[in-house]
């Protein structure tokens, strides 16, 4: 029996000659004179090709455009590939014809093309041909490739040639490498899988006839040096890194609309942000504490000092009407809570009581009462089936909806608290200067210290950054995926705080103190901040830091704000003066205007929500009532 034996890169060696590499034919496209075509390293200056001929004699200086920094080399490989890539591969063949420069080398081509065949023996021997210089990329690009003939054998049960791939050629390449030990006990696993569907669910992959061959060469080029390999696209990429850069430098850039001209500069104005009011909800008999749009946007709800608690339908017009009003609280409401998929809804408050509804028929469902004091905040798992209520009683509950308690957690008393979207961190506050960062997978906490009491938060949809509330007249954003301040809001002094990563971006005259106000992100992009005030206004800024507008329309402290995750144009601000405001653009004003005109239009007499919003808005907006706030609202 002829013995089998494998190098130190996992291949195997049988005595027998090395075959010869495939080479395709060079294709020259007819009619043009072939000429030598020069192959550049990725971003080489060498002085010999300081010029490039291009044309019929004429000279391209080595680096063009507007401030002469691209490089004339690269630019025309990059224009090659992307010709290639949009399926004109005549024309890609006479750009490199005329100017003499060829986008990839035969080598790389041959190397993809086996990758793509998924002809394995040709794409080792190329990976030899490659100029790579450091043997660990070779060893870490062989890993990569083994790893899919491996599972493409699995895919098509060729068992044997499974376990050879995986004893002979990918356990070599292991050695002193944890990572790749790690993933050899995953790949070894899957040996157990009794379907190719099976496989490629546990192995998270797609497929030979699924892209998965597309997937490794760009995997590879993370690899492999660009100058030997061009990424994928590469001029795709950075036309779409230029387009999100004008984005991120518009002000105004919130739109539905996901496209953006290449033929001009990106830039947006006031009107693509909801400045006007479009309708003034007044159902509410006494002050309106809190509100919150559901996940959907088709929902708005809100909490009030009347003990009781609205759902609003948000209409196709962009109207909103009453669905429910929520009867059950025997003291004021002051926080809600859409569950993930929108058809329940927490409500709780002063009264320690915990209510969940059905969204659909405003019923009741359950009712939750171990708190010995106001409930402040409560905030869903991501599974619906769960969520956790924080009370000034110092506990912290975790329930099912069926009214069981799971868990408890004691110590301060509870300001508020809100749940990461993918479920692993419970947030709270409390009156120690502390927010606290609970892990339930690792259960144990970090701290972040904060310079006063945090009365709110607010979280971004992503869970990356954190809104705090401070009782100082101070709106912090946190960037927890750093776990560093990132920003300070809203600091009436306007002075350089000596806190890491801090900046100042609030209005001298906004207020906040002596009541708890809420902000929240917002925007298409969820670039923009929101925030109520005391002094009756609104207070919109960009996340950098620039403040943009500020609204007036409300005659008392405006407590709560919510942007609607669904529609960029609209969000609704809730008000000491018992109304709640629906804001909108100029544009998607006059629509629900219209609407409302048409509704009322039996009634000639009625004035619109939008007269009443004029008239209220030429009125002297007078400051917050020195009254104190009742205890679900006041800051300790």
């Amino acid at each position: 029996m002829t013995s089998v034996e494998t190098d130190d890169l996992g291949r195997v060696s049988d005595h027998e000659p090395p075959r010869k590499r495939s080479r395709r034919a060079q294709q020259i496209v007819p009619d043009i004179p072939e000429r030598p075509l020069k192959m550049m390293t990725n971003g080489a200056s060498n002085a010999e090709h300081s010029e490039s001929k291009v044309g019929k004699g004429e000279s391209v200086a080595e680096y063009i455009g507007p401030n002469r920094s691209i490089n004339h080399e690269e630019f025309v490989r990059l224009l090659g590939q992307a010709l290639s890539g949009l399926g004109y591969d005549s024309a890609a063949k006479v750009l490199e014809e005329e100017s003499g420069i060829q986008v990839q080398s035969e080598t790389v081509n041959n190397f993809r093309q086996h990758i793509l065949e998924g002809d394995w023996k040709n794409v080792v021997d190329a990976i030899d041909a490659l100029p790579l210089g450091d043997p660990q990329i070779q060893k870490a690009a062989l890993f990569q490739i083994y790893e899919q003939k491996y599972l493409e054998a699995l895919e098509q049960g060729d068992l044997p040639c499974a376990l050879s791939t995986l004893r002979k050629q990918l356990r070599p390449l292991t050695a002193n490498i944890k990572m790749r030990q790690h993933r050899l006990h995953q790949l070894s696993s899957y040996l157990m899988c009794d379907s190719a569907a099976n496989l490629m669910s546990q192995a998270n992959w797609s497929g030979a006839a699924h892209g998965s061959r597309f997937d490794l060469l760009l995997q590879l080029q993370n690899l492999l040096p660009p100058s030997v390999m061009l990424p994928e696209r590469r001029l795709e990429v950075l036309v779409d890194q230029a387009l999100q850069c004008q984005i991120r430098a518009c002000r105004f850039h919130n739109t539905k609309d996901p496209h953006v001209s290449l033929l001009s500069d990106h830039v947006c104005t006031i009107n693509e942000i909801p400045t006007i009011t479009t309708q003034v909800l007044e159902d509410h008999t006494d002050e309106v504490w809190y509100l919150q749009f559901s996940h959907n946007g088709e929902y708005l709800a809100s909490a009030s000092k009347d003990n009781t608690a609205i759902i609003w339908k948000v209409n196709e017009d962009g109207t909103i009407d009453k669905w429910h009003t929520l009867i059950g609280h025997t003291d004021a409401p002051a926080f809600v809570s859409w569950c993930p998929d929108d058809t329940m809804i927490l409500t709780c408050g002063n009264d320690n009581m915990i209510n969940l509804w059905d969204v659909e028929t405003g019923n009741r469902l359950k009712l939750f009462c171990k708190h010995s004091a106001p409930v402040t905040a409560c905030a869903w798992m991501p599974d619906g089936t769960k969520f956790v209520s924080g009370s000034v009683d110092k506990y912290m509950y975790m329930w099912d909806i069926d009214g069981n308690e799971l868990n408890h957690w004691s110590g301060n008393r509870i300001n508020d608290l809100v749940i990461t979207s993918d479920g692993r961190n419970l947030i709270t506050v409390d009156q120690e200067k502390k927010i606290r960062i609970y892990n339930f997978e690792m259960e144990d906490a970090t701290e972040l210290t904060e310079t006063s009491s945090v009365t709110s938060i607010s979280i971004s949809h992503d869970g990356r950054f954190l809104l705090a509330n401070l009782s100082c007249q101070t709106i912090h954003l946190w960037d927890l995926g750093h776990r560093d301040l990132v920003s300070s809001c809203f600091q009436e002094d306007m002075r350089i705080a000596e806190m890491c990563k801090e900046y100042k971006f609030r209005s001298p005259s906004q207020k906040q103190g002596r009541f708890v106000i809420r902000s929240c992100f917002g925007g298409s992009s969820h670039s923009y901040i929101v925030s109520g005030s005391e002094d009756s206004r609104v207070y919109i800024w960009h996340l950098d830091g620039e403040l943009l507008e500020v609204l007036p329309g409300h005659s008392g402290t405006v407590n709560s704000v919510s942007w609607n995750p669904t529609n960029p144009y609209m969000f609704a601000s809730a008000s000491d003066d018992n109304t709640i405001r629906v804001w909108g653009t100029h544009s998607t004003n006059a629509t629900i205007q219209a609407a409302i005109s048409a509704s009322t239009s039996t009634d000639p007499t009625s004035s619109t929500p939008q007269e009443d919003a004029d008239q209220d808005s030429i009125q002297e907006q007078p400051h917050a009532s020195d009254q104190p706030l009742p205890p679900n609202g006041s800051v300790s």
